[in-house]
């Protein structure tokens, strides 16, 4: 027998892409489609929008726990605050009560069947002679105590400094001793009478010596409260 031989070429098998498709798939897995696609195009979407509200939360409760040690420090101030208020003594207090306004002296009503005080103030020793003192009291004799003051004021007389003196003590004296007005008195009385007189020796020609006299006075001044 002779063995036959097939001159004819064997052409190479070609897979069709279905079979290619096919044997690239595993068996009991679909492939993907159109709508596949655009539900994972959606998810990656969705997966990338998701973390921005977890940033804003992170901010926010970031600037919650700066805020609250703020807050913490605050309460702590206040509660020592406190606590020093309650340690701390109250200050003494120093006002006053409500008293009585004092009842002014030109108010005060005095008796008139009662008789009229008499306030007197002396001066003794004064270096001026009596005389000379009693040219400057004749002129506010029985005068108000203002009108005394001014006529002393404008007297050219060395005496006149002293009669002001006295009249000022014989006021103060009125003032504080009977409770009386000073600009409401009147001059009931004043007078001069001599002081001891204080003797010197002066030495003259040929020898001779002669006497100076220092005289002195006592100044008397009465007062009382007019009609």
């Amino acid at each position: 027998m002779t063995d036959e031989t097939n001159d004819t070429p064997v052409e190479p098998e070609v897979e069709s892409p279905d079979s290619e498709t096919e044997t690239a798939a595993e068996p009991g897995v679909t492939a993907p489609t159109a709508a596949a696609d655009a539900e994972a195009t959606d998810a990656e979407a969705t997966d990338a929008e998701a973390p921005e509200p977890e940033l804003a939360t992170d901010a926010v409760d970031a600037d919650a726990e700066i805020a609250a040690p703020e807050t913490d420090d605050d309460d702590d101030d206040d509660d020592d605050d406190d606590e020093e208020s309650v340690a701390a003594p109250a200050p003494p207090s120093f006002a006053r009560t409500s008293a009585p306004a004092p009842v002014r002296k030109r108010d005060r009503k005095r008796d008139p069947n009662a008789p009229k005080p008499i306030v007197r103030a002396q001066a003794k020793y004064v270096r001026s002679s009596a005389r000379k003192a009693r040219l400057v009291c004749d002129n506010f004799r029985g005068k108000s105590v203002p009108e005394a003051r001014a006529i002393l004021a404008v007297t050219p007389r060395a005496v006149a400094r002293d009669w002001s003196k006295l009249l000022e003590s014989a006021v103060a004296n009125a003032e504080h001793n009977h409770d009386l007005v000073g600009e409401d008195l009147v001059i009931k009385s004043v007078q001069a009478d001599e002081g001891p007189t204080i003797k010197r020796f002066r030495p003259r020609a040929q020898g001779r010596a002669t006497r100076i006299r220092k005289r002195t006075s006592h100044l008397t001044i009465l007062l009382t409260p007019k009609d």
